[in-house]
């Protein structure tokens, strides 16, 4: 269940930064597309973000899914790194346009 916890810490630190910027998220794949159309310097950031959703997904959804403790290792890595990139955007000011 790290994959999940590391996702969601992920998902929360991106949605803090759509609602700084006067969204509200519909769906997850919709947060991901947003930062993606928006967001372009922090790519690196949502492609993680991507991938731990669907690997949430999977781990909710799927069958026969395992994870193993380098995965959680690495998961924790990225979302320490992901929260840290989106920490720094949101005390910036919303760009034009946007709230």
């Amino acid at each position: 269940m790290a994959v999940v916890a590391v996702y969601t810490s992920m998902f929360h630190s991106a949605r803090a930064i759509l609602f700084r910027d006067g969204i509200r998220e519909r769906s997850h794949v919709c947060v991901v597309a947003y930062l993606a159309e928006n967001y372009p310097l922090l790519r690196e950031h949502i492609n993680a973000l991507d991938m731990f959703r669907r690997s949430r997904h999977n781990m909710l959804y799927g069958v026969d899914v395992t994870a193993v403790e380098e995965d959680a290792r690495q998961g924790i890595a990225a979302a320490e790194r992901f929260v840290g990139a989106s920490g720094a955007e949101i005390t910036k000011p919303a760009p034009p346009g946007r709230r």
